[in-house]
């Protein structure tokens, strides 16, 4: 067999004449002498009657203050790519070619017990190799998995894979199932150098390297996930990105051996985010190291996403989206930490009344030490991504000097081996995209 795993994201499935134009190029890619397996997403975006915000808008509309159960939220949001394979695959069946629609379980795909999350642990595509072998082009959901509890269920439980699950889906088929190729297709020509809302200029890129993608990803760019990438890189998948609606050649994601050297790969940035220092300079060294280790933990267990991690002898500091600040303040904000013989009380910003609450409650107690979060509100981060070049001296100063010189204030920094992050106002983000494009002149990468 020569597999091509063709994934199609939700503007690609959102209306008939979308679907026909995906469909198209599956048959295509089976007259050139493949066999394609495709995994799509659910039709639409925000707002359209399948898309999976609008289904958790229909749990969320019936009482806002009662949140769903997870594995509930997951049978739900499921339904979105099941409508999605199913009419992909009666699509093509109209085209006079056979096909079959794949839940993630049926498609072999095993998960862990994550609901909302899920992480997979393994795959038997078995089911997909007869369906190609009976003449059939399999058609899998992405996004999704099942997961088997130790109690061993039947069928297990339906799992998915968090947003942008069905680009993991793809990759993982791909490893899976030996596939020369996975592509994944969207509604941009490939990874540009920049946002092209931000930089309408952005060129794209022709070969990205698979530590530059997961980066770029990581570090907000919609155009792939950041675990599709990670497991394309540790199967030596062959990766492309493409345009589902122009015949641009798109972008190949390729090992760093196969392209050394260069330059700047381009500049992203994230959404809205919010920074909180923590002053922790009446703890000890000890107590310090247990306190940091426990905020951290938490932030784990509740599925924080951290930015601009800052570690120091006087405090830690991390950045948080906006839409998940609320959980953090609801869970560090009067949170009492006992460490040895000292008691800690966080406060987030301003003192709370749980706060003051906790802290009148534990007087009785002794001393209380409190563990005080500035915050910084209504910022972003704005990264510059690359490889060896990036470690090159006067690169760090040149981001700097472009960004001061504009006057744009740089609230913290941060660095990788394949990035170098600052944090900005929030009102600023599009120039100082714009600026860093145009210092590093990525217009004329390629």
């Amino acid at each position: 067999m020569k597999i091509k795993v063709m994934k199609f994201g939700g503007t690609s499935v959102a209306t008939a004449e979308a679907r026909m134009t995906s469909a198209l190029r599956v048959i295509s890619a089976k007259e050139q002498g493949f066999d394609p397996v495709v995994v799509v997403s659910a039709m639409g975006r925000r707002g359209q009657p399948y898309a999976t915000d609008t289904l958790i808008g229909l749990l969320k509309e019936i009482d806002p203050t009662v949140g769903p159960d997870p594995r509930e939220l997951d049978l739900l949001i499921a339904c979105g790519e099941i409508f999605s394979a199913v009419i992909f695959a009666h699509t093509l069946k109209t085209l006079g070619h056979p096909a079959q629609a794949f839940r993630g379980g049926q498609a072999g795909i095993r998960t862990d017990g994550v609901y909302g999350n899920a992480r997979i642990v393994s795959i038997n595509p078995a089911s997909l190799v007869k369906s190609i072998e009976g003449g059939f082009i399999p058609v899998v959901c992405g996004f999704q998995g099942v997961w088997v509890p130790p109690y061993n269920p039947p069928g297990g439980e339906l799992t998915t894979l968090g947003r942008g699950g069905s680009d993991t889906t793809a990759s993982a088929l791909g490893a899976a199932m030996g596939a020369d190729a996975v592509e994944i297709f969207t509604d941009v020509d490939g990874v540009k150098t920049a946002d092209p809302d931000y930089v309408p200029e952005a060129p794209t890129l022709r070969k990205v390297t698979y530590d530059e993608v997961a980066e770029i990803a990581h570090l907000g760019a919609k155009v792939l996930h950041p675990r599709a990438a990670e497991v394309a890189m540790k199967f030596g998948i062959p990766l492309w990105v493409k345009n589902t609606f122009s015949d641009d050649e798109g972008t190949e994601i390729v090992p760093r051996e196969d392209f050394p050297g260069r330059r700047v790969t381009g500049v992203t940035h994230t959404g809205k985010l919010v920074y909180l220092l923590f002053d922790l300079k009446e703890a000890s060294e000890g107590e310090r190291t247990v306190l940091e280790g426990r905020i951290y933990e938490q932030m784990a267990q509740h599925g924080v996403n951290l930015f601009m991690l800052n570690l120091s002898p006087s405090g830690t500091g991390f950045a948080v989206p906006r839409s998940q600040y609320t959980l953090v303040q609801d869970i560090l904000d009067g949170l009492v930490m006992p460490v040895g013989q000292a008691i800690f009380l966080f406060q987030i910003g301003g003192a709370s009344r749980e706060v003051e609450t906790q802290a009148r409650l534990l007087e009785p107690l002794g001393p209380i030490k409190r563990v005080v979060a500035e915050l910084t509100e209504n910022c972003t981060m704005v990264s510059l991504v690359g490889h060896e070049y990036l470690q090159q001296p006067g690169v760090f100063l040149a981001v700097l000097e472009t960004l001061i010189d504009a006057q744009i204030p740089v609230l913290q920094t941060s660095d990788s081996d394949f990035s170098l992050s600052v944090l900005i106002p929030e009102s600023e983000t599009h120039r100082a995209v714009k600026l860093l494009h145009d210092r590093f002149e990525l217009a004329e990468v390629r």
